[in-house]
């Protein structure tokens, strides 16, 4: 059953992060909050819970997950990054995007596209995920809280429970955060490629 913890959105306690880390590193399953809408999350090296994720959201191998990360430290750790992508991040971070990015060694196969070697990464611009981010001191495996059929993602902490009661672990409740998705963009091509627009402005590169 799904723990329902509800949390500071701008104050987040220390105490609850201390928990739901320490949760993660044991395999959980957890529904955060970001600047764009609510999340579902677990620990990169978790192989269990990563095809959990995939059953909930019913999607396979070449949908590209979200490696959520504190700062583009975190990033060029876990992604080829040249001086024009760096240029761009630094520009756009934090945000609601999510950039494409060939994936580095530090990564297991399991979580990049089967055949590109990419991933998406991003730096959310929310208290409680940057908060989660650091407690944990690595970055977390993501995908949006977008259920199958639905119009929307889910972004209140009592539908989550409803929905995904007996299929997740943690809810850390901040309260309505949003549901429009963050803008995906391809970096591996030499030029931005708009892949979804969303929440994230599309001025700082160019493809408006």
């Amino acid at each position: 059953m799904a723990r329902v913890v509800n949390i500071h959105p701008e104050n987040p306690q220390s105490r609850l992060l201390l928990q739901a880390a320490e949760f993660i590193r044991n395999g959980a399953i957890v529904a955060l909050p970001t600047d764009s809408c609510y999340a579902l999350g677990c620990h990169l090296g978790d192989k269990e819970a990563l095809d959990r994720i995939r059953q909930i959201r019913q999607i396979d191998d070449r949908h590209h997950l979200t490696l959520m990360c504190r700062d583009l430290s975190d990033i060029a750790n876990y992604a080829r990054v040249d001086n024009v992508q760096y240029r761009l991040l630094k520009a756009a971070t934090p945000g609601s995007y999510v950039f494409i990015l060939e994936g580095s060694k530090e990564l297991p196969r399991r979580v990049m596209h089967p055949k590109r070697k990419t991933i998406g990464l991003r730096i959310p611009d929310h208290p409680v995920a940057l908060a989660l981010l650091a407690e944990l001191g690595e970055p977390l495996l993501t995908c949006t809280l977008h259920l199958p059929g639905d119009e929307a993602p889910l972004t209140e902490g009592w539908e989550i429970q409803d929905r995904l009661e007996d299929r997740i672990d943690w809810i850390l409740d901040a309260g309505h955060c949003g549901t429009e998705s963050t803008t995906v963009i391809d970096l591996t091509t030499g030029t931005p490629e708009l892949l979804r627009a969303g929440r994230g402005p599309l001025a700082p590169f160019g493809l408006e």
